[in-house]
This record gives structure tokens, C-alpha cells and sequence, in this order.
């Protein structure tokens, strides 16, 4: 069954209604970190641009910041033992599998005060209960950006498939997947294997438009005007939107229903100075570090100090392709993931592969 999104809507629109404010973090060091070194290892594009500097200056400090293009590197590579990151920002699917793996280590929630910060809509999710292991970062949808200059009103994931001209998928096997379930009828968590198969041979069968499968940079591709529309998460397009401060890009979340995921801060096992990364996540978790953030990335906040305080700008706070409607979100749906589930997609992900996007 389709799990729809745990929003405590009334909650976190009528914090929109605020003027945006810009007083600057309050937010202070615990002392005893000067001279030390944290690495940081995030997706792309997922920060705002001083946000780094700023804890340097604040704590006095050294980070290394690395990115990847999609948190299935991350997972590989983290798999292979921890070659040194203190932060990490695995998705909601990942973070399931890193917290069965044993990859992620305890939190201590005395060390980040600031979590009073996070709306209670966010926490406590079933992948993560009691954040024990992570804290809400970003949330957004999974829909598809387009260039609305060489594409009419885009609705549904059938307008993607059926498009004669180029388009991206994302290199996401859950979210692929999960939408080739939903076009065929059927759950978008689903773990059978003949529906599995079905799905599979969806993708293989409508993907002769696909000229690419990108990782994190499927934007940049539909900017250039390599592709006319593209599997994307929200706030990469919104990204482009910004930058191009034009209405030739449009973000539409499907008809026919789409994932909601929240991305977390988590610390990975044997990270170096898992006390400084516990001093960064609570510092992201300040409501003016937190609301850049999503003024910058153009992703939903959880961060409901920040909607309180009005720090969110207007523009980002009003748009339904960011903060969805109430009706959106009854076609959104969490993904599920263990061990088994996974190895059923990656198989099914690695010979779609082959004869798409190549």
C-alpha cells in the first residue's frame, strides 16, 4: 500500500504567512574545536554557499567538503569502510540500509540542542525512529523539469515516456523503479518479482527517448538544451528556475504520484572527530543556517524555527512545486528499502542499463 506523506500541513503553511526576516545566526561554538579538521561528504549543489565558511569562522576549524553524485556512491563506497568522513547525507532508502548495516554511528542528542528546531512532522520517521542515527536535512519531491518553450503543459509521467523528442532519467534505481511500478499498477514499494519484472521491461520499453542518465546533473543538461525534460529531485530545478530568472523551466509533480523523501545528517561508523560533527549538524540546524540552506537549494526545510521565524523567502514558501498542496500530497508516497528489495532493483536497474540512455 502506498504510504502518503506524515505533513502536519496547517502547522507548516501557516509559518509562510511570515515576513521574511534576515537577522543573522546566533548560533555559537562549543569551545575545545580550534585547529581541528571535519570532513564533510554531501550530494551536490545541496549547500548554501557560505554555509562551510561560516562554521570555519564560528568554531575556528578546517572542513573538507566532498560530493557526491548520487547517495548509492556514497553507500558503495562507505561500504568499503570509511576512508575518513565525519558528516555524511544519506536519503531516507539509504539511511534504512546504513542503519541495518551498522554504518552509521549513535547520536548523541545532548550535543545538538538545536533539534528542539526540527518540526515534530519530521522526526520519529520509520526509517530512523527516535533519530537515533540521523536528523532531518532537506525534504523534496521526485517530478520532472521541462522546457516549456519547446514542450506543452506537462502533467504525468506518461508525457515523459511519450515525448518524441530527448529527455534524462535520473540515475536513482528506487525512484526509476518506483515510477515504472506506478505506471504499471502497481505499489510503488513493491518487492514481487514478477511485478518487478513488469516494471523493468516498462522502462526498457519506453526508453527510446532517453539520451542520457544522469546523476546529479540532469539540470545542467536540461539548462544547456541537451534534453527537453528530465527526471530531476525539486530544488535542482528549481535551482536552474532561479538562475535563469526566466519562465522558460517548469517543475510539475506527476498525476499520477511520486516519492517524498527527507534527506538527514548523519554521522558515518568510525568517522575521526564524531564530536565536531556533532557540533556542525546542530549548528545546520540553527533556523537561519538552516532556512539559507533552503533558500539556496530551493528544498523544503524541516526546520520549523525557521518557517516561525519567517526566514524562509516567500517566493520558495508559496511555490506547491516545493511545499506541495494537501491534495499533491496524497499522491506521494515514502519509499521502503531493506537488503533484499535492494538487490531485486540494482538487478533489475543494471540490465535497464543496458539497453537505455546509452
Amino acid at each position: 500500500m502506498r504510504r502518503t506523506t506524515p505533513f502536519l500541513l496547517a502547522a507548516i503553511c501557516g509559518a509562510f504567512l511570515a515576513t521574511t526576516a534576515s537577522a543573522q545566526s546566533e548560533w555559537t561554538c562549543p569551545e575545545g574545536f580550534a585547529g581541528q579538521t571535519l570532513s564533510v561528504y554531501n550530494w551536490s549543489t545541496y549547500i548554501a554557499e557560505d554555509t562551510i565558511a561560516n562554521f570555519e569562522a564560528a568554531c575556528d576549524v578546517r572542513v573538507i567538503y566532498d560530493t557526491y553524485p548520487t547517495d548509492d556512491d556514497m553507500l558503495v563506497r562507505l561500504r568499503q569502510g570509511n576512508p575518513g568522513f565525519d558528516v555524511v547525507v544519506p536519503s531516507d532508502v539509504v539511511a534504512s540500509l546504513m542503519i541495518a548495516e551498522g554504518l552509521l554511528e549513535e547520536l548523541d542528542h545532548a550535543r545538538i540542542p538545536n533539534l528542539a528546531n526540527v518540526a515534530p512532522t519530521f522526526l520519529d520517521l520509520a526509517f530512523d525512529p527516535g533519530n537515533r542515527y540521523t536528523v532531518p536535512y532537506q525534504w523534496g519531491t521526485t517530478g520532472i523539469g521541462y522546457n516549456a518553450d519547446r514542450v506543452d503543459e506537462v502533467t504525468s509521467w506518461a508525457d515523459l515516456f511519450e515525448h518524441d523528442g530527448p529527455v534524462a532519467w535520473l540515475a536513482d534505481t528506487t525512484q526509476m523503479l518506483g515510477v515504472a511500478l506506478i505506471m504499471t499498477g502497481h505499489d510503488p514499494n513493491s518487492s514481487d518479482p514478477d511485478e518487478l519484472e513488469e516494471a523493468k521491461r516498462f522502462l526498457i520499453d519506453n526508453g527510446r527517448n532517453v539520451v542520457y542518465i544522469a546523476g546529479d546533473d540532469g539540470q545542467e543538461m536540461l539548462a544547456r538544451g541537451e534534453v527537453d525534460m528530465v527526471v530531476e529531485y525539486s530544488g535542482d530545478i528549481f535551482q536552474v528556475m532561479d538562475e535563469c530568472e526566466c519562465d522558460t523551466y517548469a517543475y510539475v509533480i506527476p498525476a499520477e504520484g511520486t516519492n517524498f523523501w527527507v534527506d538527514s545528517l548523519a554521522i558515518p561508523r568510525g568517522a575521526p572527530n564524531a564530536a565536531l560533527a556533532h557540533a556542525f549538524i546542530d549548528y545546520v540546524l540553527d533556523p537561519h543556517v538552516g532556512a539559507d540552506i533552503s533558500n539556496y537549494t530551493a528544498y523544503g526545510t524541516p526546520n520549523q524555527a525557521a518557517l516561525d521565524l519567517g526566514l524562509i523567502d516567500e517566493e520558495l514558501a508559496s511555490d506547491p512545486g516545493i511545499y506541495p498542496s494537501e491534495e499533491t500530497q496524497e499522491r506521494l508516497f515514502f519509499a521502503v528499502q531493506d537488503e533484499e528489495r535492494e538487490a531485486l532493483l540494482n538487478e533489475a536497474w543494471d540490465e535497464i542499463r543496458i539497453f537505455v540512455g546509452q
